[in-house]
């Protein structure tokens, strides 16, 4: 293949500027077309009144060094010259009685703290935190910087020797649901409040997620940006622009030009055409396979994840009602960050609601920067499913799409009567239930703001509202993988066409980001030519510091391993 030179990318959120970035290092001439304002797709925030509405990062992996994750972040300019903030506690569940699970992600203090909620559960508290231990170890040996189908066989044979230390915890937590293992507390709450350590309850994860989420945190590896999150697409967009990339905003791309079974370039909504040597897609999967594309040249694989594997239940993350407040006071008795375990009645009033329970920030704790001294910014989120917002849409136009192969008409996005109703009813449900625990909260509030997931459908195009697209640990999430091991981020048939982003790998900013890294090996490899990549050195490295969360908890007596259990 003769090398190539010019690329187009379709789509600004962290996979398409992280591609930029990658691209531009290596000597392609590249152009974003994004379809928003600004960069980040999801990873965004917008302005109301005094107050900034941050709606993403709650904490970013790879934000603090030792492991591959931050070296993609340094290499992108996502984090110099910023502070990264880290709390001791990663999130408090609260059950239904008021009783608070502190889920402190230092091991030892994790221990000591549940062993005195629960002494009946001790011996199941020290596995669990045994394994965190480990975990903590493991996470700086995670692969993150090459894509496992560019490995040769010594590599591989190596990646796999650095995890044989932990290969025991890694095996036990990846073949048991935390719905199973939460289930063997004695204490309701304990076996309650695990389910709900990642803020919502994901049915389908084994616990190895949370002890990843966990150790990145004990690691000092999972904090947040000073800035937020449009400060870190902001960041990214600069260093993509620094390198001689080029981004044009207000574009939405219609089609994906194709000439003898090459990808040729972009046809843009306006009618304007614009042709490059590769084409990289890093928006909506469904958008990109089953409109940009037409459907056309997807194996049986992928024909059968677009149009029937991801409209079943629990293949792609569901979206998020989100009611942002600003507050013209203080709240210093909030924890940042606390899952509140709901009653059926108050779950009732929630439209769409997953499960029996909401996410409640006290969001100036993670970026004060945000609001105004003295003021406050609330963040209350819950899983959402957005067929029921959809049916309170009301409107004469109707949209086609495909549900299991058949042709479904459904209600345009236009909104009416009936849907601006149920967003009041869960606002002040919320306001409701949140005044109760903080008293004064509703009369302090002087600014609010509403997203549901056809709010997401409008302004990323992301199927369903889904934020994070394919799930791992399930059929849609684990063929993907497989694909992309067999085939890399392409589709068979179809040259100078490849994926990027969250819908080429399963979920999160850092896998978004390090996406981009990777589709650019596999065009580089394709061209002949090496990859390289180098840290952004415009600003010093970030600087980190620790803010204390909850009760002063002593840190479980250190006994020796053997003693611990495995």
């Amino acid at each position: 293949m003769n090398q190539r030179q010019t690329m187009i990318i379709i789509g600004g959120g962290l996979g398409g500027l992280s591609t930029g970035c990658y691209a531009q290092m290596n000597g392609y001439r590249t152009r974003i077309f994004e379809m928003h304002e600004i960069p980040g797709g999801c990873c965004t925030a917008w302005d109301k009144g005094d107050f900034t509405f941050d709606c993403c990062v709650s904490w970013l992996l790879g934000n603090g060094p030792g492991n591959e994750m931050h070296q993609i972040w340094l290499e992108l300019g996502a984090l110099q010259g910023k502070e990264m903030r880290h709390f001791d506690v990663f999130n408090v569940v609260r059950g239904r009685d008021g009783r608070a699970v502190y889920f402190y992600s230092d091991p030892d203090r994790l221990e000591a703290h549940l062993r005195e909620l629960s002494p009946a559960d001790a011996r199941l508290i020290r596995k669990f935190c045994n394994g965190l231990r480990k975990f903590c170890k493991a996470i700086t040996v995670y692969p993150f910087l090459k894509p496992v189908g560019l490995m040769g066989r010594v590599e591989r044979l190596r990646m796999l020797a650095s995890f044989l230390p932990y290969a025991n915890v890694i095996r036990t937590s990846i073949s048991t649901l935390m719905v199973d293992y939460s289930a063997k507390f004695r204490d309701p709450l304990l076996r309650e409040a695990f389910n709900f350590v990642l803020y919502e309850k994901h049915p389908a994860f084994p616990v190895l997620p949370f002890y990843f989420q966990l150790a990145s945190h004990a690691n000092r590896s999972a904090g947040v940006p000073e800035g937020g999150s449009q400060g870190l697409s902001n960041s990214i967009e600069q260093r993509y622009r620094r390198l001689g990339g080029e981004i044009t905003y207000n574009a939405k791309v219609a089609e994906v030009l194709i000439e003898d079974d090459r990808a040729v370039g972009v046809r843009l909504s306006d009618g304007s055409e614009h042709r490059a040597d590769v084409v990289v897609s890093a928006c909506d999967g469904h958008t990109t396979t089953m409109k940009l594309l037409g459907g056309r040249y997807l194996t049986e694989t992928h024909r059968r994840l677009y149009t029937r594997t991801i409209d079943e239940p629990g293949q792609i993350f569901p979206g998020y009602f989100i009611l942002f407040l600003g507050l013209d006071r203080s709240f210093p008795e909030a924890d940042p960050c606390t899952t509140y375990l709901l009653d059926e009645d108050t779950a009732a009033k929630l439209t769409g609601i997953r499960h029996p329970s909401i996410n409640v920030q006290f969001r100036t704790a993670h970026y004060p920067d945000l609001a105004p001294p003295g003021k406050t910014i609330v963040y209350a989120t819950y899983f959402c499913d957005i067929e029921p917002w959809r049916e309170l849409s009301t409107g004469p136009e109707q949209r086609t799409r495909v549900r299991g192969g058949v042709e479904q008409h459904t209600l345009s996005v236009r909104r009416g009567t009936a849907y601006y109703a149920a967003k009041r009813q869960v606002k002040d449900a919320l306001v409701d239930f949140l005044d109760e625990r903080f008293p004064g909260l509703r009369d302090s509030v002087v600014t609010r703001d509403i997203s549901t997931p056809l709010t997401q459908v409008r302004y990323t195009g992301n199927y369903d509202g889904t934020v994070l697209g394919w799930q791992p640990f399930v059929e849609g999430g684990e063929t993907l993988e497989e694909e992309i091991n067999k085939h890399g981020p392409r589709l068979p048939g179809l040259r100078d066409f490849y994926f990027s982003g969250v819908w080429a790998t399963t979920g999160g900013l850092i896998r978004a980001a390090g996406s981009g890294r990777q589709v650019m090996q596999f065009i580089c490899n394709d061209d002949g030519k090496e990859f390289t990549a180098h840290v952004d050195d415009s600003a010093p490295e970030p600087t980190h510091v620790t803010i204390p969360v909850g009760p002063e908890v002593p840190r479980a007596d250190a006994e020796p391993a053997s003693n611990r259990g495995a």
